[in-house]
C-alpha cells in the first residue's frame, strides 16, 4: 500500500474537510478524493461521510485511525533511520588492531565515537596476518595492521614503530647485544607474534645479534612480568612501552630491521559508508597532527 494513501487518511481526518487537507497536501483537492476513494476500495471500508459540513470519521474510519498513525509514524522512523545508515551515521564496523595499534586503535575509536555516536563498533586484538584474511572476507571492516599488506587491501600508513629492548633494572650499563648474549630471550608463541617475531628475526640476523636461549609466552604482559622478574629480556615494538612500568630498563637499538610502518588497511572492493566515514576521520586527524 502507497504510504501517502494512509498519510492522505490522517490528514483529512484532521482537518475535518478536502479544502483544508488538500492545501495541507499540496495537492488539489480532486487528487485528494482519489486518494480517499483508492483507500477505501483497497480496505473495502468507508472512512468518511461527506456532507455540508465537510468530512467526519465513520466507525470504521474511528476504529482504523489509530492503525494509520502507527503505520505512518513506523515508516517515517524507518526512513529516517535508512538515511542515517545511508549516511554512515548509524550502523556497525568492525575493527581490528594488534601490538603496535595497542594504544592508537582504541583513542581512534574513541574519537569516532564522538562524531557518530549512533554507531556499533567492535574492536579486537588479532595479529595482522588474521586481520587480512578477515579483511577480505568482509569480516573486518578497518584493520590496525603493519603496512603495505601483503595481500590487495587498500591502506594508509600512520606513523613508524621500531623495536627497543627491555630489561631489569639491575646492570642498566649493559648494552643491547650484552643482554641478549647473556639472557634469556622472552618472545610470543608464533601463532600469537608471527610479524613481531618475523622482525626480530630480521634483526637478530641482519645485525649479527646472538642470543643465548628463547622462553615463549602467550601475551605481552606475561612478557614484562617475567622480565621485571628478572627472567630474560625482550624485543618489543616501543609504541607498547606506555604500559612499561617504570622499573624496566628501555635499550633503544640501532642497524638494520628495527622499523616497519603501521597504519590502516581495509577492502576497497566492498561498499561501507560507515567504513569510510571512519577512515575520513583518521586522514582528518593526520592532517591536523600535521598542522
Amino acid at each position: 500500500m502507497n504510504i501517502r494513501l494512509l498519510q492522505a487518511f490522517l490528514v483529512l481526518a484532521e482537518k475535518g474537510n478536502y479544502a483544508n487537507a488538500s492545501r495541507a497536501l499540496f495537492i488539489t483537492q480532486p487528487a485528494l478524493t482519489k486518494q480517499i476513494n483508492l483507500l477505501e476500495s483497497l480496505v473495502n471500508v468507508s472512512l468518511f461521510s461527506r456532507g455540508r459540513h465537510g468530512a467526519t470519521l465513520t466507525a470504521g474510519g474511528r476504529r482504523l485511525l489509530p492503525e494509520a498513525e502507527k503505520v505512518v509514524s513506523q515508516t517515517q522512523s524507518f526512513m529516517h533511520h535508512a538515511a542515517l545508515v545511508s549516511a554512515g551515521v548509524e550502523g556497525y564496523i568492525a575493527v581490528g588492531f594488534g601490538l603496535s595499534s595497542f594504544y592508537l586503535a582504541p583513542r581512534c575509536i574513541a574519537e569516532f565515537r564522538r562524531d557518530y555516536p549512533g554507531t556499533e563498533m567492535s574492536l579486537t586484538d588479532l595479529p595482522s596476518f588474521l586481520q587480512y584474511e578477515l579483511l577480505q572476507k568482509d569480516e573486518l571492516q578497518v584493520g590496525f595492521v603493519r603496512v603495505p599488506p601483503p595481500v590487495a587491501l587498500d591502506y594508509l600508513p600512520l606513523f613508524t614503530d621500531r623495536l627497543v629492548l627491555i630489561a631489569p633494572a639491575a646492570s642498566s650499563s649493559l648494552t643491547a647485544a650484552d643482554w641478549l648474549k647473556k639472557s634469556p630471550l622472552l618472545r610470543l608463541h608464533a601463532e600469537r607474534g608471527r610479524g613481531l617475531n618475523a622482525q626480530i628475526d630480521r634483526f637478530l640476523h641482519d645485525n649479527g645479534h646472538f642470543i643465548s636461549s628463547t622462553e615463549l609466552s602467550d601475551d605481552i604482559q606475561t612478557i614484562v612480568a617475567l622480565v621485571i622478574a628478572g627472567t630474560g629480556v625482550a624485543l618489543l615494538p616501543y609504541s607498547v612501552m606506555h604500559i612499561a612500568p617504570p622499573e624496566l630498563v628501555i635499550i633503544p637499538l640501532t642497524g638494520e630491521s628495527i622499523s616497519w610502518k603501521v597504519g590502516i588497511a581495509w577492502n576497497a572492493s566492498k561498499e561501507d559508508v560507515i567504513r569510510d566515514n571512519f577512515i575520513a576521520n583518521i586522514r582528518k586527524a593526520l592532517t591536523l597532527e600535521d598542522q
